[in-house]
């Protein structure tokens, strides 16, 4: 068996094949309550053959939005059509995870599609933003967060452990917490966008505080049964990477300890002024090295959409799952797709028997 096809547990979740579609922003909710929209997209990449299919960022608070258009799940109105999702997903054979998620000032941004920049001040739609000190993202993010309070930072880490219960509640067996791409959790971490003088900035310590504060109280209500895992950047691409990294590799460490399941890797896009070298699977390597000195299971987006690099990673131990992203979007049925050119026997689940009908009866050319 292919090792992008051999199943992996974790904790009391077992996945049927390697494969993982990622949290991706579908930026079509209204006030946070998610739609048919979001039913129909997630029920297809399920029944598509993917072994957990994470739902988008959904925000823990109305300010947490990236934009209008973002999920929420911090009512129970919310919550309850999430559990249609929750469900759908794990009807169709994969598991549901869910993401949860704090922007901090990112938040109150157009759409990608209408700019994708802070909405202007005159503008009703948008709400003022919250971050560890009052310092803009710049570029396209202009607007200066609020420097957030200790009643603040106490208010956010509730918050997160509501939309936790929220999304235990909904069905959902997987729970990623968002610390990654520049977003509230991110922001504490690094001393680009972190410059307190208090316990949240300053030292190595005192800026993992609010990650690991907010993972310990998660972890008293999430549990122990089920993964908890979190999305976070060890790396920048800013010009001192070794050092982020190390530091990096020992929060994931202490991830660890205090609970975490697995850690997807990515980049922190805390600052703009980045060279980061896109390409396939370029965060393998980061990932293998995280998951080697930090003892701890991986899985990394970006830049794997063949089935020819989703394998190799995996058979290199590089990562323990693969996201597949972009490629999901552009072909639901991306599993059968690596099947075909791996040349690997097709389980039973690869294909909704419908499509196989079709497909493999007659042998439909691919």
């Amino acid at each position: 068996m292919s090792a992008l096809f051999t199943p992996f547990q974790l904790k009391g979740v077992t996945l049927r094949n390697r494969i993982a579609v990622p949290p991706m922003c579908q930026y079509s909710a209204n006030d946070g309550l998610i739609n048919d929209w979001h039913l129909a997209h997630y029920t297809s990449l399920a029944r598509g053959g993917a072994g957990l299919v994470i739902v988008e960022a959904t925000a823990v608070s109305p300010e947490g939005r990236i934009t209008p258009g973002c999920a929420g799940i911090w009512n129970d109105t919310q919550a309850e059509a999430l559990a249609e999702v929750a469900s759908a997903i794990k009807r169709a054979g994969a598991a549901p995870g869910i993401q949860i998620a704090h922007a901090g000032r990112k938040a109150s941004a157009n759409r990608p599609w209408e700019g994708d920049d802070h909405i202007a001040a005159e503008d009703a739609r948008g709400w003022d933003t919250l971050a560890p000190s009052a310092i803009p993202f710049g570029a396209h993010l202009p607007k200066t967060p609020k420097a957030m309070t200790l009643e603040d930072i106490a208010r956010v880490r509730a918050d997160f452990v509501a939309a936790a219960r929220r999304a235990l509640a909904a069905g959902f067996e997987w729970l990623e917490l968002h610390f990654a791409h520049g977003y509230l959790g991110q922001s504490f971490f690094s001393s680009h966008s972190n410059q307190r003088d208090d316990a949240y900035g300053g030292s190595f310590e005192n800026r993992s505080r609010f990650l690991l504060e907010t993972l310990a109280q998660v972890r008293e209500v999430w549990p122990e049964h089920l993964p908890l895992t979190a999305r976070f950047g060890v790396i920048e691409y800013d010009g001192r990477d070794e050092a982020t990294l190390e530091e990096s590799i020992e929060l994931a460490k202490a991830f660890r300890r205090g609970g975490l399941d697995l850690l997807s890797v990515s980049v922190g896009f805390t600052v703009p002024e980045v060279s980061i070298p896109w390409g396939p699977a370029f965060l393998a390597p980061i990932a293998e090295r995280v998951r080697r000195e930090a003892e701890l299971p991986v899985a990394a987006a970006w830049g794997i959409d063949s089935p020819a690099i989703a394998q190799n990673t995996l058979a290199q131990e590089q990562m323990d799952l693969v996201m597949v992203g972009r490629a999901h979007l552009a072909n639901p049925n991306w599993p059968y797709q690596a099947a075909l050119q791996l040349q690997v026997e097709r389980p039973s689940w690869v294909l909704p028997k419908p499509y196989a009908h079709w497909l493999e009866r007659y042998q439909v050319s691919q």
